[in-house]
């Protein structure tokens, strides 16, 4: 009888084992297929060995920030109006919305399309067109002494080299709302900024008290 009680509580604890496992396997499955690992994994910044930063893939999928038509921060041009589009890492946008900070390894990635008005149908207004160009903004702390990090693509280019600081980093440093980001052209971003406090005191100075409702 003792023999025959071991060897039950012997197969009890091995159909214990044997449901954990399956219900890890399932988790490890499925999980992914929801799409619940990979908001909580930070995206991986990859570059190459000579320190190139490696065009991120999926981005288009990532969050839709905001967008820009015919924006220009320099003297104004002729040049012809493009939109602008960006998408940031889906989870450092919700740690971005929890705090009011972009935490590190945040990536940025920005699309310049250029803009049409007459096509098809369309007899008013703008749409976009052709893609001009690729761009990217990392935070990356351990690699930059500035932290942020600027890079161009170009229109199909699969690695790039970081931009030369004063070209970027600088404008955004001195300018950018929260950290070195332009938050204050992303709407919904903004009043993430106004409710946590994040925002520069001398950028609030320039947006004024409309912007922060």
């Amino acid at each position: 009888m003792r023999s025959r009680g071991r060897e039950s509580q012997l197969m009890s604890g091995r159909l214990t084992v044997t449901i954990f496992a399956l219900v890890v396997l399932a988790a490890t499955t499925l999980l992914p297929r929801w799409g619940l690992s990979q908001s909580a994994a930070p995206t991986a910044v990859r570059y190459t060995s000579d320190g190139k930063l490696i065009r991120p893939e999926g981005y288009r999928e990532w969050i839709f920030a905001s967008s820009g038509l015919g924006m220009n921060y320099g003297p104004a041009g002729a040049e012809a109006p493009a939109f602008t589009n960006v998408f940031v890492a889906p989870w450092a946008y919700k740690q971005y919305m929890a705090t009011g900070h972009w935490p590190d390894k945040t990536v940025f990635v920005l699309e310049v399309y250029s803009a049409a008005s007459h096509g098809s149908i369309n007899k008013q207004g703008h749409y976009q067109d052709a893609l001009l160009g690729v761009e990217s903004e990392v935070k990356d702390v351990s690699r930059f002494a500035e932290q942020w990090a600027y890079f161009s693509f170009g229109t199909d280019g699969k690695t790039a080299s970081k931009i030369p600081q004063e070209k970027c980093w600088s404008c955004h440093h001195q300018n950018g709302a929260v950290e070195n980001t332009f938050t204050q052209f992303y709407p919904t971003l903004l009043q993430v900024a106004y409710r946590k406090n994040t925002i520069k005191p001398s950028v609030r100075l320039t947006l004024g008290a409309a912007s922060a409702h």
